[in-house]
C-alpha cells in the first residue's frame, strides 16, 4: 500500500510546529490561543497571562476575545487568571452566575456573555507567574474535557518558554519589556474604550488607529495617553 502523503490538519499538529511556522512571540502566541479554541471542547475564547516587569499582562488573546476579560482582573488584583498565575494552582468556575469569589470581575464577565472560566497555571522560566485562560459561553462547558485542557496547557508552556527564549536571543531584555508593555497599554486603552462607548474590541481598535493617524501620533503613545487620563481620575478630566 502506498503511504499517504497529504499534510496533516494543522489544528492537530504539535504546538512546536507552530513555532517553526511563525515569526515572533506575538504571532506564535496568537496562533496558540486560536488553537486552544479549536482543540479544547467548550472553549470559545482563550488568552495567555504572564507577569512581566512586576505586572500581569495579556500577551495574546484568541480572535474575538474581549480585552476587558483579563484587564478587569489585573485592575482589581482578583480573578481566576490572577489567582492561577500567582498561586500556581488551577481555578475553575463552572458558572459565573453562581460565582462568589470575584464579584467585581464576575459582573463584567457575565455582561460579555461568558459563563464558564478555566485558568491553568503555566510554568514559564524566568517569570513569577503565567496562566492559560479558557472561556466558555455555556455553564460548565469546560467540565467534560478538563484533561484535554490541562494537556494543552502543558504543551502551551513548552511553546511559550521556547518563544521567550528565542525572543531573548534576538533582543535585549529592555527591548522585550518595552514591546510587551506597549502591547499591554494598547490592550488597556481598547478595554477602556469598549467600556465607555459600549463597542466591541474590533471597533475600539479601529477608532484608536484612526485617531493615531489623524493626530500623527504612534498608536502606543496615543493609548498611553488614554490610559493615563483614565487613571488620573478627576484631575485629568476635561483634558
Amino acid at each position: 500500500m502506498t503511504p499517504q502523503t497529504t499534510d496533516p490538519d494543522p489544528s492537530t499538529q504539535p504546538l512546536d510546529h507552530a513555532l517553526a511556522r511563525t515569526q515572533g512571540l506575538d504571532t506564535l502566541l496568537r496562533d496558540l490561543t486560536d488553537r486552544a479554541v479549536q482543540q479544547v471542547p467548550g472553549a470559545d475564547a482563550c488568552s495567555v497571562t504572564v507577569r512581566r516587569a512586576d505586572r500581569l499582562m495579556t500577551l495574546a488573546g484568541s480572535t474575538g476575545l474581549p480585552s476587558g476579560l483579563d484587564l478587569r482582573q489585573y485592575e482589581n488584583g482578583s480573578g481566576p487568571c490572577v489567582d492561577a498565575a500567582e498561586t500556581g494552582s488551577a481555578r475553575y468556575s463552572p458558572d459565573l452566575a453562581a460565582e462568589t469569589r470575584w464579584p467585581a470581575y464576575t459582573e463584567y464577565a457575565l455582561a460579555t456573555g461568558v459563563r464558564c472560566v478555566l485558568a491553568l497555571p503555566l510554568p514559564v522560566e524566568g517569570e513569577t507567574g503565567a496562566a492559560l485562560n479558557l472561556y466558555g459561553l455555556e455553564p460548565d462547558s469546560l467540565a467534560q474535557e478538563l484533561d484535554v485542557a490541562r494537556a494543552f496547557a502543558e504543551r502551551a508552556a513548552d511553546a511559550v518558554n521556547e518563544a521567550l527564549r528565542i525572543e531573548r536571543e534576538g533582543a535585549s531584555a529592555a527591548d522585550v519589556r518595552t514591546a510587551l508593555l506597549s502591547r499591554s497599554v494598547i490592550d488597556q486603552a481598547v478595554g477602556m474604550l469598549m467600556a465607555r462607548e459600549r463597542i466591541d474590541a474590533h471597533r475600539a481598535m479601529e477608532r484608536l488607529r484612526r485617531a493615531s493617524q489623524d493626530r500623527n501620533v504612534k498608536l502606543r503613545d496615543l493609548c498611553a495617553q488614554v490610559v493615563a487620563r483614565a487613571s488620573g481620575g478627576a484631575s485629568h478630566r476635561g483634558q
